[in-house]
């Protein structure tokens, strides 16, 4: 962990990120023309609905969080149950218990999948109807491979407590460092300390910050969602859009996406500064919600958060309507 007051750290620097295999993460470039030229993509994978609630394929992590946050992770059967996964009007919805109030550091139920199937690249489409966000919450859409942080992580949404704009970051090991080149084309305001993307003791990944209000929390929730998109292309790198409701590319709403007629990717990982898939690869897609952990805890009060991040989660109050709410994911391939 970073030796330097938070209050310090605040005046000094953009804040910093976090991984979700341990432990914490922050970042305008504005560039031109996306980095993609035209490529004809197919669908091969399309989750969505009951897929969400199938554990042949994503498997729902049972147990503590690796965060240290104070939820417990629970099966499928038992989500069911409790009612934090289920699927309404096609849209599977994935939540955490808020029913009532709980001793002080006592975890709350709470979902995270991973999807069985893995991948090494392609072009990846998820449309969220809405998100949980606010005080003490941690939640995340990313992909990780295994022997982490040998593999990678790809981090396309994460927040914590009522920030309020989206956190893409790029988590990698190996001998080799990665990091932004900041000669590239992307909007996002980049982050990145001495060690790069190189995950160290400290958690840190390289990150970018998204300048949109609605992409993340209640600017995302009250734009009515929208999609995120992250295209894992192993000879140019990896790229990472976000378009709300309204200004969602036809060509994505018919099936056909074209990245090439997109504007500028929010982040972009360039194969000039990284050996894609030398330290990307075989990576799972994940969704999650944590309370309080790591990341959240340390920016609690700095986000005007009330009192102690346990305190907050105590109350079962304090997360009506904290949901993921997940019209689909889709998963294209180059022809």
């Amino acid at each position: 962990m970073l030796s330097l007051p938070l209050a310090l750290l605040f005046s000094l620097v953009p804040l910093v990120f976090t991984s979700h295999n341990e432990d914490l993460r922050r970042s305008p470039h504005h560039h031109g023309q996306s980095p993609q030229s035209s490529v004809t993509y197919h669908l091969k994978d399309h989750y969505t609905g009951k897929a969400f609630m199938n554990e042949s394929i994503w498997k729902y992590r049972v147990g503590n969080d690796p965060t240290n946050g104070l939820v417990n992770y629970v099966s499928h059967a038992t989500a069911a149950k409790e009612g934090l996964a289920y699927v309404q009007n096609g849209v599977a919805v994935l939540k955490f218990e808020n029913r009532g109030d709980l001793p002080l550091n006592k975890p709350r139920n709470s979902t995270r999948i991973s999807s069985v199937k893995t991948y090494s690249s392609g072009l990846f489409i998820a449309d969220f109807a809405r998100m949980p966000f606010g005080c003490a919450v941690w939640p995340a859409y990313w992909s990780v491979g295994p022997n982490w942080p040998n593999h990678g992580e790809i981090d396309v949404i994460e927040g914590v407590d009522t920030q309020s704009t989206n956190l893409i970051s790029f988590h990698t090991g190996g001998s080799t460092a990665c990091s932004i080149d900041t000669t590239k084309n992307f909007t996002g305001q980049v982050s990145q300390p001495p060690s790069g993307c190189k995950t160290t003791s400290s958690n840190q990944g390289c990150g970018f910050w998204d300048s949109q209000t609605s992409s993340y929390g209640s600017g995302f929730n009250a734009a009515g969602g929208g999609v995120f998109v992250h295209l894992w292309d192993n000879s140019k790198g990896i790229s990472v859009w976000h378009f709300p409701r309204s200004s969602i590319p036809q060509d994505i709403l018919s099936g056909k996406p074209n990245p090439a007629l997109w504007p500028a990717p929010v982040a972009f990982l360039s194969s000039s500064k990284c050996n894609i898939p030398t330290h990307f690869s075989s990576h799972q897609l994940v969704i999650d919600t944590t309370l309080c952990g790591g990341f959240a805890t340390a920016e609690y009060s700095h986000y005007g958060c009330p009192g102690t991040c346990p305190g907050f989660v105590a109350k079962g109050s304090n997360f009506n309507n904290v949901m993921w709410m997940i019209n689909y994911i889709s998963v294209y391939q180059p022809v």
